[in-house]
């Protein structure tokens, strides 16, 4: 069976973290958050896949290649424009890729799923697949119930009773909804979609395609299904997913490593005398780690591969990335440490460069530019605290 992977959004609501690596790419628990919707796809017979791309392509065609390495195979649709000569990333939105690849190849022959790839879910693909075709429509939408006080946050499906979509509704208050089913971004058609997507025109799947389905009273329906959904599409949600993985409130995604005492984690090759430490679990500390005697760490916490946390540190309710370096004193709580940032849980952001206690280990492994094709001046804009002074992290805790 055939899929698509939308993976060619710039990610500027994960802001600065978009900066290094493209949205799908963002790890949780060290994987790559579009590595665990390839591996669904292959668990549900999902094997030939498009992914398009477009800002940082080429970290999302080195990391994944060919496909072999997840027994599916892969190929992708670079998004570009001609601008004086050059060709620069445009992406055509989610529908206008789809017709890209279609328009390229025709690779779209039978009835096929696209799905984005910044999302982590567990259905039962080959059960939605049953259902569409079960309603015989063009195309059908995977939603999924929340309670109404969450509605805001999300695209509302609104259907009739034969689970035919008649309207949407985009982040209603909770008092205007008509629905409490939302799109998760899960999709599923026929070839005969084409027929309503234009060429070379950037186009979307939930704000332009599925207003001119129900205008047009196409056969399309919505199946409503019970599955996990985890969604890191802001900054605050890789914090929150994570922490959410840690407490155990996510059943079946595998945390790495060893788990050495109730709710301690521990990868291979570390130097940590856990009997020497202070250590509240949840908390997962990475290959190649060191923790020194006397460190604290307060769970949930992710301590990332390679770093070193010195004695006299504490930790608390933080997620660190690789070749971090915590010197003594340094005290960090209610942080993500990732990249060249630190981003506060609640919306602030300051450059490592800048925290005295903390510094990036100089043999960190760095295969591509920290700041993408973004300038300093960007990076700069976008941050939420003055930047000009150094700050301890005594400051910002």
């Amino acid at each position: 069976m055939k899929g698509m992977i939308l993976a060619a959004g710039k990610g500027t609501r994960i802001k600065p973290i978009s900066y290094a690596i493209p949205k799908p790419m963002v790890p949780i628990l060290g994987k790559p958050v579009m590595e665990s919707m390839i591996q669904l796809f292959a668990k549900n017979g999902i094997d030939k896949i498009v992914v398009n791309t477009s800002h940082l392509a080429e970290i999302i065609e080195n990391y994944f290649g060919d496909g072999h390495h997840f027994n599916v195979q892969l190929s992708y649709s670079y998004e570009t424009k001609e601008v004086n000569g050059e060709y620069i990333s445009q992406a055509l939105g989610s529908a206008g890729g789809m017709r890209k690849v279609q328009d390229f190849s025709g690779f779209f022959d039978e009835t096929f799923v696209v799905v984005c790839g910044d999302a982590w879910i567990d259905l039962d693909l080959k059960e939605a697949v049953e259902h569409h075709k079960k309603h015989g429509g063009l195309a059908t939408i995977i939603t999924r119930e929340v309670d109404t006080s969450e509605v805001s946050k999300y695209g509302v499906v609104v259907t009739d009773k034969y689970n035919q979509v008649t309207s949407f509704q985009e982040k209603p208050a909770e008092a205007e909804a008509l629905s409490n089913k939302i799109n998760t971004g899960i999709y599923i058609f026929e070839p005969a979609i084409f027929d309503f997507i234009p060429k070379n025109t950037e186009f979307d799947i939930g704000s332009d395609l599925f207003p001119l389905l129900v205008e047009r009273q196409v056969d399309f329906y919505a199946v409503n299904m019970d599955f996990q959904w985890l969604d890191v599409g802001k900054v605050k949600d890789v914090w929150e997913v994570t922490s959410d993985i840690l407490n155990g409130k996510v059943k079946g995604y595998p945390i790495p490593g060893t788990q050495v005492s109730p709710g301690i984690w521990l990868g291979i090759n570390t130097r940590i005398n856990i009997g020497q430490c202070r250590i509240t679990p949840p908390v997962i500390i990475s290959s190649g780690c060191e923790v020194q005697d006397g460190a604290t760490i307060i769970g949930p916490a992710v301590i990332g591969a390679n770093c070193k946390v010195e004695s006299k540190s504490l930790v608390s309710n933080t997620l660190i990335c690789d070749y971090i370096h915590l010197a003594d004193d340094a005290y960090i709580a209610n942080k993500t440490m990732f990249g060249d940032y630190l981003l506060g849980h609640d919306g602030y952001t300051q450059l490592l460069s800048d925290c005295q206690y903390v510094h990036i280990l100089k043999n960190r492994n760095v295969s591509r530019p920290l700041l993408g094709n973004a300038s300093m001046e960007e990076v700069y804009k976008s941050l939420q605290a003055p930047i000009n002074l150094p700050m301890s992290l005594q400051q910002v805790k």
